[in-house]
């Protein structure tokens, strides 16, 4: 109520604006007309509540300077070569600093507003086709612009859009419209983009100029201006997130979950609207042992091969094409970081459970602990400090039983020992001298054909044994690796771990 009464005019006639001729050494007229151009594109659209909730976050405003803009005060404020702090009593003035410079990523809470924003400029007096067979949108005016566009300075432009046609899990013009917005924030190519359709006859007519912007020379000006401000800020936007376009400017959380090569990932999927959803984890099952992936979740992508669209069991053949090798799915979260519901997939959740009633949706972000950001709480962040004793060549056979004389082999040898760290990560173990950190050896656990310790003296010396030559088509024979590690229960463990990343690697041939 009380806040309608505090506009953008009002701020912007309050503002002390230095003249070009005056002595202040501060003074940027550059600066000046960006702010400008940027305030008036909110003098007839909104409060200021609004235009602060689009520049820096209603949010980040100390309570008090909230009450007194709700009730209607009019807070003193600065000239803009200072960056226009906007009231002069405002405390957050660093971070307020801070989020005009700061790498704009996915999940800035001010994104979808932004660009919802240039979304509705560039519809604002879009006309429809006479015949209306094809619904026009602003996404063939960018199409269009490699057609009618004769300044022979489109290379930006003629990038983006080919990069748009490229992407697969765009289904419309209104997807691949946005996705060619934000590819343009994140080059910072935007302003480019627009001057060229500012000055391109032909689509130009397909505007209403009576009631587009871009046909008024009053509103072109603010909103060019505003485009430089943008073409300055560093959009850090994950381009590969982008399946959701088609259905709304919120993007859904998206982490990526490598996987060892594995018999099955135990994943039990549903195809819905084109959607591949995980509808439970069966028991044991490798995704159920790296707990990261959840029912409710949605495989966008594995190994790089889109899944938007897919038919019934496509998920299942690209997977058996990829047998034997990593597999790198990009996993899209049913709930944001928040903990909520991700409001373009609720219909299709409901969907879910009236089918199935059992479905357990999986725990959100807010309810788990946080861990760095790509790592999680498994074997493959484990190394241990062990003595390397040495290896030995022990034949055509590499199954366990060569262990027991592979082991005093190797002993009996009195190789020169090694303190080393061995690092079991998730796919492969590597050696590396500790002293030097020289690399000694990498192994993949496909290629570990036995794990084992030894029976004396003290049960801490284990080994395992590799192909002696995998690099080469030519079979040399095993080899047997021996280390020792520093206690009966460290050596134990170590053997459970490898074998456990062999028992998830290994597959039938």
């Amino acid at each position: 109520m009380a806040e309608m009464q505090f506009t953008p005019q009002m701020l912007l006639e309050k503002i002390t604006w230095p003249v070009e001729d005056s002595d202040d050494e501060d003074f940027d007229l550059d600066t000046t007309c960006r702010i400008t151009g940027f305030l008036r594109m909110f003098i007839e659209t909104g409060t200021l509540a609004q235009l602060l909730t689009f520049w820096v976050g209603w949010e980040m405003l100390p309570p008090e300077l909230r009450v007194e803009i709700s009730g209607g005060t009019l807070p003193t404020s600065s000239t803009c070569f200072e960056t226009l702090k906007l009231p002069a009593h405002f405390k957050l003035y660093m971070d307020f600093e801070k989020a005009l410079v700061a790498a704009i990523k996915n999940v800035n809470p001010h994104l979808s507003s932004c660009c919802e924003l240039l979304e509705l400029i560039l519809r604002k007096g879009l006309q429809q086709p006479v015949l209306g067979l094809v619904h026009r949108d602003y996404w063939q005016c960018f199409e269009q612009l490699l057609q009618h566009d004769n300044c022979g300075r489109l290379s930006a432009v003629s990038l983006a859009v080919e990069q748009t046609l490229a992407c697969r899990k765009l289904l419309s013009a209104q997807g691949r419209g946005r996705y060619l917005l934000r590819l343009a924030l994140r080059r910072r190519v935007l302003e480019g983009v627009i001057k060229h359709l500012l000055h391109t006859p032909k689509v130009l007519e397909w505007y209403n100029p009576a009631i587009s912007l871009l046909m008024n020379e009053e509103f072109v000006e603010p909103f060019m201006s505003l485009l430089m401000v943008l073409s300055e800020m560093d959009f850090k936007l994950d381009m590969e997130n982008c399946s959701f376009l088609d259905e709304s400017w919120l993007l859904p959380v998206c982490d990526m979950y490598e996987a060892v090569p594995c018999r099955e990932l135990g994943m039990v999927l549903r195809y819905l609207s084109g959607r591949v959803f995980v509808l439970k984890l069966l028991p044991g099952s490798q995704a159920q042992v790296d707990k990261c992936v959840h029912p409710g979740d949605i495989i966008d992508e594995i190994n790089g091969i889109s899944l938007r669209n897919a038919c019934n069991g496509q998920a299942g053949v690209v997977i058996s094409r990829l047998k034997g090798r990593p597999l790198s799915l990009r996993m899209l979260r049913w709930c944001v970081q928040e903990g909520g519901v991700y409001r373009p997939i609720i219909k299709l959740l409901r969907a879910l459970r009236e089918e199935n009633p059992s479905l357990q949706l999986g725990p959100s972000p807010s309810s788990q602990q946080p861990t760095n950001q790509g790592q999680r709480p498994t074997p493959s962040q484990i190394v241990y400090i062990v003595q390397f004793l040495g290896k030995t060549n022990i034949g055509m056979n590499g199954g366990k039983e060569v262990l027991q004389h592979g082991i005093p082999l190797v002993l009996q040898q009195n190789q020169p020992s090694k303190q080393v760290h061995l690092d079991l990560k998730e796919t492969h173990l590597i050696c590396t001298e500790k002293s030097n950190m020289t690399e000694l050896f990498q192994h993949h656990y496909p290629e570990i054909s036995c794990v084992g310790r030894f029976g004396q003296p003290d049960y801490t010396v284990f080994a395992f044994c590799v192909a002696d030559s995998p690099e080469t088509t030519q079979s040399t024979g095993f080899c047997c690796v021996v280390l020792r590690a520093s206690t009966v229960k460290e050596c134990e463990e170590i053997v459970n771990r490898i074998a456990t990343g062999f028992k998830h690697t290994e597959w039938f041939v």
